[in-house]
């Protein structure tokens, strides 16, 4: 059997110490004493630099339009296990140890004894399987369980050992289960407290009532608005929810909130090396800015002692620099997980049947790609930084694919016009623009989110270099949650987004495999036919199926050598497929952190399966006095 111990371990006994207003609250009665707020053994975490010291609110900002995410990577990294700081491997977290078995088909995991919630309930192997055996197979809760969870077919399920260990057990193997849990799509199991939510589910007697009351439709949709799911507003929107996290809300996330305020977490389970209880900042307060030329104002005004989202494009990097002296804060350098800076996701299940042949063509979309001027974009919109890239793992991780990566970059207007001449798309307008075999005008549409201001510079680009070679392209610039209406919906022709995974890419393939449920844009049908066993959405291409396929055989690899070449497998098929566009290699960016904000690493990995700061440990960043 394999095992994984703790990160970090008292190797003696600590005197633990809290926050002088925690210790005041003791004072008066109001909360139990330290070391019955502890777990027996609490994670010891050695601080980046030096011990910290208590106080402070960390000011820092989210956008009002679906920003769920962003409080998600700064104080939701509460899973059973978690990424080190370097994102080389999962270590454990909640989980202070685990084991598997011979063939990686059962995980059995201990908990730190003694955990609590944020209300002082006890944290235990019952909540795991609340999630585990009540909610996952219920099909009420999911249509069909997150394919995460999904080994031959079957969701896992749980055993309670005792009530800090608990073993988890697949179907077959799954030798990336341990990688899995520390992204935050795996948190579900440690998301839910069973003595708060179970009141939302029918095995309440009083769930009608609760039910009329709230007007909700139907009790998982009642329970998600009061106990949340990984990626909706509404995790961050009930005061009254329990979480692991180091700070829990207190002015919630909600429709017309002005700002989010997070206080610590009294029974938060880490300790630094001196013992000291964690979190060390008192109050995280995110301030709601719509706009964001308004937040990259506020930032160089010195409002805010943290921001990593949204300013950070390349094109920001010289007026934040310039004004990080009088604005009291310092470049936070962010290397790039991505493989793609942003990439046109082509739909395949286009609803549009003019142009649902011509999507679904691989030479269609190899001239798109010829007919792409990378150079300028990069030039333009990257200030050079970047470089030729389509979607494939970057050169240093071990599944680099050269095909993947580097096919069809060229800029070759000659070579997609005749593509596109053969296809007998050779008619034009008096404009130039080119028409279809009915005669009617081929007209494709990008869509953009507001806030990603690189993505709308990147179309402005290709709207002017696909009109060369008689592609009229219009660019849809819409709210974020009206971007993920329309793709949920599938009313759109062209999605832009980064590509993730360009390294560790097994994490998140989604464009490579239609497996994510919000952003594997090259069909969302074609995800649900999958999650859903092909009782749902629309069956995809025979490739696809190919690969999905071999994703399943991926999962249930029984040792590295078979799952590598699977996945190696895979990447060669997705690359004769050629369904995501991309533009650039994602490249460096910068954040911002106050100059007096200490134990912040040098530089971090930004990503979404590295969702920093998260993985950093926040809860270890404190004021210098």
């Amino acid at each position: 059997m394999l095992m994984a111990m703790a990160a970090a371990t008292p190797t003696v006994a600590l005197a633990y110490q809290e926050a002088p207003a925690l210790a005041a609250q003791v004072k008066a009665g109001k909360l139990p004493p330290l070391d019955e707020r502890l777990p027996k053994n609490p994670e010891v975490v050695k601080p980046v630099q030096s011990v910290g010291t208590y106080g402070g609110t960390l000011r820092t900002a989210v956008r009002g339009d679906a920003d769920h995410n962003n409080i998600l990577k700064l104080v939701g990294n509460q899973g059973l296990t978690r990424w080190t700081m370097d994102y080389a491997k999962p270590i454990p977290n909640l989980a202070e140890s685990w084991t598997v078995n011979a063939d990686a088909s059962e995980y059995t995991f201990k908990l730190r004894p003694g955990l609590k919630w944020s209300d002082g309930v006890a944290f235990s192997a019952d909540d795991i399987l609340f999630f585990v055996n009540d909610l996952l197979p219920n099909k009420q809760f999911f249509q069909s369980p997150p394919s995460q969870y999904v080994i031959g077919g079957k969701p896992m399920r749980a055993e309670k050992i005792d009530d800090s260990t608990v073993k988890i057990i697949f179907t077959g193997s799954y030798l990336q289960f341990p990688n899995v849990l520390a992204t935050p799509l795996g948190q579900h199991a440690t998301l839910y407290s069973k003595h708060y939510c179970q009141q939302f589910t029918p095995a309440n007697p009083e769930l009608a009532k609760l039910l009329t009351d709230s007007k909700q439709p139907d009790w998982a949709t009642l329970f998600r608005q009061k106990c949340g799911d990984i990626e909706i507003p509404a995790r961050w929107a009930n005061v009254d929810r329990p979480t692991m996290d180091p700070w829990v809300i207190s002015t919630p996330y909600t429709g017309g909130a002005t700002q989010v305020v997070l206080r610590r977490n009294p029974y938060f389970w880490q300790v630094d090396t001196a013992g000291n209880q964690l979190p060390y900042i008192d109050t995280v307060n995110m301030k709601v800015v719509s706009d964001i030329q308004t937040m990259l104002l506020a930032t160089i005004g010195g409002q805010f002692d943290m921001l990593m989202r949204h300013i950070n494009t390349i094109n920001n990097k010289p007026v934040l620099a310039q004004h990080a002296a009088e604005a009291g804060y310092v470049l936070q350098e962010l290397t790039p997980t991505d493989s793609s800076a942003m990439a046109l996701w082509i739909n395949e299940t286009e609803p549009d049947p003019k142009l649902r042949p011509l999507m679904r063509n691989h030479d269609f979309r190899e001239a798109l790609s010829l007919g792409i001027d990378r150079n300028e974009i990069n030039d333009i919109v990257y200030l050079g930084q970047g470089k030729p890239w389509q979607v494939g793992p970057l050169p240093a991780d071990k599944f680099y694919n050269e095909k993947l990566g580097t096919q069809y970059t060229q800029y070759d207007v000659a070579s997609a016009n005749k593509l596109l001449d053969g296809m007998g798309l050779d008619k034009r307008n008096a404009q130039g623009m080119r028409l279809l075999p009915d005669g009617s005008k081929l007209f494709i549409s990008i869509d953009c989110m507001t806030a990603d201001a690189a993505a709308i510079d990147v179309a402005d680009l290709v709207k002017k270099q696909w009109a060369k070679i008689g592609i009229d392209t219009g660019i849809n610039v819409m709210e974020r949650s009206l971007y993920y209406e329309r793709a949920q919906n599938n009313t759109y022709d062209i999605g832009t987004y980064a590509v993730p995974s360009g390294l560790n890419p097994t994490s998140d393939p989604r464009a490579i495999l239609s497996t994510h449920t919000l952003d594997s844009r090259q069909s969302l049908p074609w995800v649900k036919w999958y999650s859903s066993g092909g009782k749902a959405g629309e069956e995809p291409s025979e490739s696809m199926k190919q690969r999905l396929a071999q994703w399943d055989q991926w999962k249930a690899a029984s040792n590295p050598e078979q799952a590598d070449a699977l996945f190696r497998a895979i990447l060669s098929e997705a690359a004769d497929a050629f369904e995501v566009i991309g533009t650039v290699r994602a490249v460096t960016t910068y954040g911002i952190h106050a100059k007096n904000l200490i134990n912040v690493p040098a530089s971090m990995p930004n990503g979404w399966d590295y969702p920093n700061p998260g993985p950093t440990l926040v809860q270890q960043y404190y004021f210098a006095k």
